[in-house]
């Protein structure tokens, strides 16, 4: 039979079968983590970063660890971008596009493939085995095949971790409950763009569409050993 574990969550415990479930590292790239990043540039404070990028590794060491599946999702646009056209609302709502229209001096530089700002953060860089999944929506369930790669492993429980918080996060969180997917939220391991804006997805998370846990709380009933 397959291992059940108890985790201890918000606003209510869940069961959790390893073998059914895996970990969603959305957007962890340099745009949105690190200072010089689009993020940054756009006026959000990422001062909080360093300590999410560490509980972001730690649980993702712990999900491996665990035999659970970690997939990255992974923001970017080709250099012609080509998958934003104007017609799209994702041309005039994006910060990062609209910002490369309005600065010259970073066209084709923010979010971009093959550029600094799109890598994941080298702290949190996948490991083999890891999946990396492109995305060119908030959600990591728009235009993908991460609902077919989760079908695929017989997934029904989703731990997820990354940023921002009230918008990429928050988008997959809601896709995958509307798809039938478990959806859990580690709350010190994400970080949001905006003020106020954590504590509002949280509410969101815990009343409407998933459940909420923190790293050691997930390391807890994984069974991964804690640093002395």
């Amino acid at each position: 039979m397959p291992r059940t574990v108890q985790l201890a969550a918000r606003p209510a415990p869940i069961a959790v079968i390893p073998e059914e479930t895996a970990l969603i590292v959305v957007d962890m790239q340099n745009a949105y983590c690190s200072k010089g990043g689009y993020i940054d540039l756009c006026g959000f404070d990422v001062s909080g970063a360093p300590p999410v990028i560490e509980e972001c590794a730690r649980v993702a060491a712990a999900c491996r660890a665990a035999g659970i599946p970690v997939i990255y999702l992974q923001n970017g646009f080709s250099p012609d971008q080509r998958e934003a056209p104007p017609s799209a609302p994702v041309w005039h709502k994006s910060n990062a596009l609209r910002f490369m229209r309005e600065n010259e001096a970073y066209a084709g530089k923010l979010i971009t493939h093959g550029t600094w700002d799109h890598e994941i953060v080298p702290a949190l860089a996948p490991r083999p085995g890891d999946i990396l999944v492109p995305k060119t929506r908030y959600s990591g369930f728009a235009g993908t095949g991460l609902e077919q790669i989760l079908r695929a492993r017989r997934v029904r429980s989703l731990i997820v971790i990354g940023v921002a918080t009230n918008v990429c996060v928050e988008s997959t969180i809601r896709d995958a409950y509307h798809r039938e997917f478990f959806p859990v939220m580690v709350t010190d391991a994400t970080m949001a763009a905006g003020p106020g804006a954590q504590a509002a997805t949280e509410f969101n998370v815990a009343q409407f569409f998933g459940w909420l846990t923190t790293g050691a709380e997930l390391r807890a009933a994984l069974g991964a050993n804690e640093p002395a």
